[in-house]
């Protein structure tokens, strides 16, 4: 650049000193110079043209000057952006050139570089200095190399450096020039570092597929398939594991020329493992440049847990998780469809309820009731067929709908349902006994919907209980009644001890042979202010059913135990309150701490109360030893009520601490109405007596009755031959005179 100007000028002076010498040789030689003056002339234009290119070319050169003192500043400005420097190596000279950008990129001064040309690869970090050994060996065979390699920086920073070297060599093969071209590449790195850390540590399957092959894949997705490595899956072909159709889809859809940009397709679907296994998996796909090349991504997951637990999930939405039969749900649906599809047609809806369940489940324990459920299904599918659908509603409560089933097809499947439940359920080398009340509804007749005809072939079912159990019955619109006041009367119940409503009668208990009295049994009654007295036959079975009975018996314990504590304060004898105990309420894991309680805040010893158990405890023999052994030591006394009637064993009886059995009331009336003339009543007796149980009749209306009991050594009885229930106030006159007061 500096040689040209120099040249500009020379010639300008030439020119200018051309023209002085003209001018010199016209004073001194005019005639020489008047000779010579056509050549002056032409000189004096040339001289005047030169001077004016030269002016234009001083200024164009300025102009170009200027424009590469600009453009040598952008490029100083775009090496500086891209954090690049220049290594220029002249092997012949021995002359180093190095751009100021090299400071930027390692942190050292240029000086520094000058002064230690192996500074460069002395701040290599040490784990990367295999790369110049590679570099090396390239560089001898006359191949540019590029290398990237960690550096540490000053102030212990590390950076990447992306290193192109370029090797010059003469005609003789001489290494004589090196130029190396270096970049910071530090963001780069740190980004496919932790793209590639993410990759690889996902536990999402990525991989990438070209031309039908597995290019790529990470450890989560290899493990997924059932490989060990990478190497037993890179370049299989990915119909090895993903379904023909799938992939035929995949390729046509990512490449699809109508898809957005960036649009993810999005596939559930079953790979099969190394295994032979399938699994369910998610996956998103899209297209993408690997390698140079447009291939497909994709990115998906194992959901064979989710797939399960939403099957799960759908399986107890409309079926029973124990019986496996369908659900509530599930046969509401598949009523509703059959009304709507065959809406001509008659149909039959079954309500079903397991007869004594309740005493099983609540005696023998919950598996044991689960086991008769899942054998009841099965009896009722068997005797059902293929004429219609069971379902397990809930509890122990079926309902059957029959298709296309009128009232006389209807009977005879009731029938066969009945007939099911004829042989016992063997558990254990136990039997057990469970019979069904049904109630039918048919359609149209007793309903057009399923709402109704559910609720009426409910309603007939209570009505099967109401006559005996184990039968059918079929809806009538009389029943509607007894439904309702069930209903009215379960709602009134749990307002009933709220309100005080709820009273305790006693009858007393009598030695037969002197009328004095041994003992008294607290009966509950119900006064509704609205509809009078209400039976106990009436509100007992549902306290029983709804779990009322739980703090209605501990009203009963607490009321009967605070009347005997005033009448023994008032001096009425010495006789225990006997109180009936449902098998629900020995449920309570709280019960025997209850009484024990109850008795100390009353201040009555516990020999004053006695406690009516049903047989029906007994046949969980093993948890009601326990609670009558720690009742019995907390010195209460036990007996069993209506004894006969239920479930008991003389091997199991001599083992309880029982103090006293009563004979049921319809054993008693036997003694008078029955052919056998009280042969049972006399067996009770005398086995009461093997067994040393003190013997209590019940239910006593006759002197006939008393005499046939006192000549069989039967000692105490109860009955309206003595005395009703009478309230607290007529039994203290009882009490006082020997006298049944007047009512």
């Amino acid at each position: 650049m500096y040689t040209k100007r120099n040249l500009y000028r020379f010639l300008l002076i030439l020119i200018v000193g051309l023209f002085v010498l003209l001018q010199v040789i016209d004073l001194i030689n005019p005639d020489l110079f008047h000779s010579i003056k056509i050549i002056n002339n032409i000189a004096s234009v040339i001289s005047i043209a030169a001077i004016g290119f030269l002016i234009f070319l001083v200024k164009e050169f300025d102009k170009k000057a200027n424009e590469f003192t600009i453009n040598e500043k952008k490029m100083k400005n775009i090496f500086d952006t891209l954090d690049v420097a220049i290594w220029s190596h002249d092997l012949k000279s021995d002359t180093l050139l190095i751009t100021p950008g090299i400071e930027k990129l390692y942190g050292y001064t240029l000086d520094d570089f000058y002064e230690n040309t192996t500074l460069w690869r002395e701040v290599i970090y040490p784990e990367d200095l295999y790369v110049l050994e590679e570099r090396e060996k390239k560089l001898a065979a006359s191949e540019t190399v590029t290398s990237q390699y960690r550096i540490v920086r000053p102030d212990g920073e590390v950076r990447w450096i992306q290193d192109r070297g370029i090797p010059t060599f003469d005609s003789k093969g001489e290494f004589v020039d090196f130029t190396s071209v270096l970049f910071d590449i530090t963001d780069r790195k740190e980004s496919e570092g932790l793209y590639q850390s993410l990759v690889e540590m996902s536990p999402d399957i990525i991989a990438v597929v070209y031309d039908g092959k597995i290019e790529y894949i990470n450890e989560a997705g290899f493990k997924l398939i059932g490989a060990q490595c990478q190497e037993q899956v890179l370049g299989h072909s990915v119909r090895n594991f993903v379904p023909s159709h799938i992939t035929d889809l995949i390729k046509t859809k990512v490449f699809s020329t109508d898809k957005l940009e960036n649009e993810r397709l999005r596939l559930e679907f079953q790979v099969k493992r190394t295994d032979g296994e399938s699994i369910d998996v998610e996956m998103a796909a899209r297209s993408i440049l690997y390698e140079g090349r447009f291939a497909i991504q994709v990115v998906g997951r194992d959901i064979t847990q989710r797939k399960k637990s939403e099957q799960t999930i759908k399986y107890m939405a409309y079926f029973d998780t124990l019986t496996g039969l369908p659900n509530r749900n599930q046969f509401r649906n598949y009523l509703n469809e059959v009304l709507h599809k065959q809406e001509n047609r008659k149909h039959a809806v079954l309500f079903l309820d397991l007869d004594r369940f309740k005493i099983i489940n609540d005696t023998k324990g919950h598996s044991i009731g689960d086991i008769i459920l899942q054998k009841v299904a099965r009896r009722l599918e068997k005797a059902v067929q293929n004429a219609g659908l069971v379902s397990r509603q809930g509890g122990d409560e079926f309902i059957i709908v029959l298709e296309d089933m009128d009232k006389e097809n209807a009977v005879f499947v009731a029938k066969r349902i009945l007939n099911e439940f004829s042989i016992p359920f063997e558990i254990n080398c136990d039997e057990f006994f469970v019979t069904p009340s049904i109630g039918i509804s048919i359609y149209p007749t007793d309903g057009s919907d399923e709402e109704t005809l559910i609720k009426n072939a409910d309603t007939a079912m209570y009505q099967a209980k109401e006559r005996g159990k184990n039968n059918y019955q079929f809806y009538s619109t009389t029943f509607d009644g007894i439904s309702t006041w069930k209903m009215k009367v379960e709602n009134w119940l749990r307002r009933a001890l709220e309100q005080k409503q709820m009273t305790l009668h006693y009858q007393p208990q009598l030695d037969l042979r002197t009328g004095e009295i041994v003992g008294v049994e607290a009966l509950i009654r119900w006064n509704h202010p609205e509809y009078g007295n209400i039976a106990p036959s009436e509100f007992i079975p549902l306290a029983e059913e709804t779990g009322l009975i739980v703090p209605l018996g501990k009203w009963i314990l607490r009321e009967a135990c605070e009347r005997r504590k005033a009448w023994k304060d008032a001096g009425y004898g010495v006789f225990p309150i006997a109180v009936n105990v449902s098998v629900r309420q020995f449920q309570d894991e709280q019960i025997i701490q209850f009484i024990s309680d109850m008795l100390e805040e009353v201040g009555l010893e516990p020999k004053y109360l006695e406690l009516e158990i049903t047989e029906s405890l007994m046949q969980n023999l093993g948890n009601s030893t326990i609670l009558l052994n720690q009742l019995k030591e907390l010195g209460v006394q036990l007996s069993i009520d209506d004894f006969g009637t239920g479930y008991s064993s003389l091997s199991y009886l001599k083992h309880l601490p029982i103090d006293k059995i009563k004979i049921d009331k319809s054993f008693v009336d036997d003694i008078i109405y029955h052919d056998n003339q009280g042969m049972m009543v006399k067996t009770i007796i005398d086995m009461g007596m093997n067994l040393k149980f003190g013997v209590i009749a019940e239910g006593i209306e006759t002197e006939e009755q008393v005499k046939f009991l006192t000549q069989n050594s039967c000692r105490i009885g109860q009955g309206y031959y003595y005395s009703k229930p009478l309230s607290a106030e007529k039994l203290e006159e009882f009490l006082l005179n020997g006298i049944v007061p007047f009512e």
